[in-house]
């Protein structure tokens, strides 16, 4: 109820401040108008289609950024001094940020959705690749070698092992992946001119439409609110067994 509260009130000042004259509707225009536009917005066809371009390329990159972050960081944590020998390249490309890519996807793409994959792939798959090595240290050494003592393999190891014990925080690095796969697809579009809300914000902000930019700007924020929403449901459901969710949800 306070977030609600906290939300209504802050649709009242946007409303409030156009009206009374503090700022210009022309650069903030009020809640109402904004409403207005959004109605609109919604019952274009062309709507759909930028949000569902938008959707295919956060999803397609969030999976390929997942799959490989994982596999990626499995193979690199229980290859011996594959991690020692790997350590100096991902730090230094994991802090290249993305939009420095945009020249590089543009050559290699142009405008096609897969300029918006390259982007949000190299983006998200840092933060699950770093997961899964924090989480696959963070292995009970005295249980690995248990597992190596009654003669399990390699994917037994994994699977009974290290796999329990790295899934918190590979299911940590997926929700914090599916927030930044959003931001890039967001900017690839805006930026490149790539199909999806991006381009459209873009061509609202050229064309002077500034309560339809308004809009799709809070439509981006309201995915980015159910993708966060969403991925804590799949965390807790999947983590119901671990100490963490079960403490969260006890009474």
């Amino acid at each position: 109820m306070l977030g609600l509260a906290g939300l209504c009130g802050f649709l009242a000042l946007v409303e409030a401040l156009p009206r009374l004259g503090f700022v210009s509707p022309d650069h903030l225009p009020p809640t109402s108008s904004i409403a207005a536009a959004l109605a609109e917005e919604t019952s274009d066809a062309a709507f759909w289609t930028a949000l569902g371009d938008t959707l295919t390329g956060w999803a397609l990159g969030l999976f390929i950024a997942t799959a490989a972050g994982i596999t990626a960081g499995m193979v690199i944590s229980i290859v011996p001094y594959l991690r020692e020998a790997t350590a100096s390249t991902v730090e230094f490309l994991r802090p290249i940020p993305s939009v420095a890519l945009i020249p590089l996807a543009v050559l290699l793409f142009g405008t096609d959705l897969r300029s918006t994959l390259l982007l949000v792939v190299y983006a998200a798959f840092w933060q699950v690749l770093v997961q899964v090595l924090y989480g696959v240290q963070d292995t009970d050494p005295v249980a690995e070698e248990t597992a190596r003592s009654y003669g399990l393999g390699t994917w037994a190891r994994i699977r009974h092992v290290l796999w329990p014990t790295a899934l918190p925080y590979v299911m940590t690095g997926v929700r914090l992946a599916a927030a930044v796969s959003l931001v890039l697809a967001i900017t690839a579009e805006l930026v490149i001119g790539a199909p999806g809300l991006g381009a459209r914000i873009a061509v609202a902000q050229t064309s002077h439409a500034v309560p339809d930019m308004y809009a799709l700007v809070a439509v981006t924020g309201l995915i980015g609110v159910l993708i966060n929403a969403g991925a804590r449901a799949v965390e807790r459901r999947s983590l119901a067994w671990h100490q963490s969710v079960r403490g969260e949800v006890s009474p």
